[in-house]
């Protein structure tokens, strides 16, 4: 059954109100389950060598794995929410995830946690955040934007909670048991997705969008069979499927955008090439601690401090950064909290002292939340609105696979070397550089484009142009934009 089908079965319920906050409620665990639950990783880290025998790189595969998948993952994720429903996949993510982490308590080598902790965990945590998000979406109409930025706490949350709780629980009972009550913990995501009851939508044109489309390849099928070929000719049957191929790809993969449109490209390309070096003070912060003298309850605290500001300051970026006088440049924005987060590593390379590692968490978080709220924000400033979920498509299953190589290398470079900072040199080369890429990348491009503009005016009407001025804004922006629902996944 659809999203459309269920939508239109549930009993009318007024949007922004009642029962619509007990969604919110539910998404905001489920993005501390989901989202927050990667940062824990790491205080296993040092555990899982030992009991492997592995090297960092091989160590780091798994959570690489998860944090890929869960970002990669959103196409896959919107096929199950459009064919069974937002309520059916949060569920059916809570089970994976739970099965994953009480499969991964029984492994006997760390290839094994690459599959049930890296892939059926992740993918698990990708189908509960993604259609939890999408959920909230239909309950919130007028108060959407405050209803994402309040959801979004819920990875501080996790962030702040998960590595105390993992920390005290590896104490108590070794990692094998906190992995076993972990699962438990992650079947909690059904209890949020039954919360989250199909609402009725209010506007027709979206339950005329549920009905299924006339399939655009139909046309040239019905006229090959009036040609007098037979649905069953393997010409006909090789065509219709190459037509639904390519429809499949235009829909959640849009590398049409990719190469026509100039700043979706240099956005993409650049936050690809920046999560090569995002996740890895997440992945080894605690062990570089521990390796350095840091006793082990301080290190994970180190975690929850990033989660814990970030808390406060996510929302309120995510709120400021929508006012009106930041329209069209969020994108320096959103370079400006790279370049930060870039420089910020530079501070673990100075000293390993538990005093200058909170200072670090400090600059780091204030620069992470700065990324986290500005990543899809910029996104849609740089793509039409209709075609905002397939560029979303591409952009994140390019990203994730930079997010699953970048902290193995970085292991790799640890253990020839035996020198911790060079994942602070990493991390901060690719920050840095990808920040200056994308900054400069786009002050050329709208020079550019100013240049265009200005010349074709003058073309267009060189007698009145010397006394009138030429907005350089694109008249669309004077239309009040179609709602779109967009999903925070950093």
């Amino acid at each position: 059954m659809s999203q459309g089908e269920a939508a239109g079965r549930g009993a009318a319920k007024p949007q922004d109100q009642g029962w619509a906050w007990m969604v919110l409620l539910a998404a905001v665990v489920l993005q501390g389950l989901t989202l927050g639950f990667p940062c824990c990783i790491g205080v296993f880290f040092t555990d899982l060598q030992h009991e492997f025998q592995a090297s960092n790189s091989q160590t780091s595969w798994f959570p690489s794995i998860m944090v890929a998948v869960l970002h990669g993952g959103g196409p896959l994720c919107s096929i199950l929410v459009k064919r069974f429903g937002c309520r059916f996949v949060v569920m059916l993510g809570g089970l994976l995830s739970g099965l994953g982490m009480v499969s991964s308590s029984f492994c006997q080598s760390i290839s094994q946690l690459f599959l049930t902790a890296g892939l059926i965990t992740g993918l698990g945590s990708c189908f509960s955040f993604q259609a939890g998000v999408t959920m909230l979406g239909y309950y919130f109409v007028r108060w959407r934007t405050l209803a994402n930025a309040v959801a979004s706490t819920g990875v501080s949350l996790g962030f702040t909670l998960w590595p105390l709780l993992s920390q005290y629980l590896l104490d108590k009972m070794g990692w094998r048991n906190t992995f076993l009550i972990f699962g438990g913990i992650l079947l909690n995501c059904c209890v949020c997705g039954a919360i989250m009851r199909p609402i009725q939508l209010a506007s027709e044109s979206l339950l005329e969008s549920a009905k299924p489309e006339e399939e655009p390849g139909s046309k040239a099928e019905e006229a090959q069979l009036s040609n007098g070929e037979s649905p069953h000719h393997p010409t006909l049957q090789q065509h219709t499927t190459r037509t639904k191929c390519f429809q499949m790809l235009q829909k959640y993969l849009a590398f049409d955008i990719f190469c026509q449109n100039k700043g979706y490209q240099i956005y993409t390309i650049g936050v690809t090439w920046m999560m090569m070096g995002f996740a890895l003070p997440h992945v080894y912060l605690v062990p570089y601690a521990i390796h350095n003298g840091v006793e082990e309850h301080r290190a994970a605290l180190l975690i929850s401090i990033i989660g814990l500001i970030n808390i406060f300051i996510r929302p309120v970026t995510g709120l400021l950064s929508g006012h009106r006088i930041f329209s069209g440049r969020r994108i320096y924005l959103f370079s400006l909290a790279t370049l930060l987060y870039g420089l910020s590593n530079f501070i673990c390379v100075i000293s390993a002292q538990f005093s200058v590692l909170i200072l670090y968490c400090v600059i780091l978080s204030i620069a992470m939340s700065g990324v986290g709220a500005l990543t899809f924000q910029v996104l849609m400033d740089v793509v039409e609105m209709e075609r905002f979920s397939s560029a979303l498509g591409l952009f994140t299953i390019l990203e994730s696979i930079t997010l699953l190589i970048g902290p193995p290398i970085t292991g790799f470079l640890v253990d020839i070397t035996s020198d911790f900072h060079y994942v602070f040199y990493n991390s901060s080369f690719f920050m840095i550089s990808a920040a200056l890429f994308m900054g400069l990348s786009f002050c050329a491009l709208e020079k550019k484009n100013k240049l265009r503009e200005a010349s074709k005016a003058c073309l267009d009407n060189p007698s009145r142009y010397q006394y009138s001025e030429t907005s350089t804004e694109p008249k669309a922006e004077s239309q009040s934009p179609p709602v779109v629902q967009y999903i925070t996944s950093i």
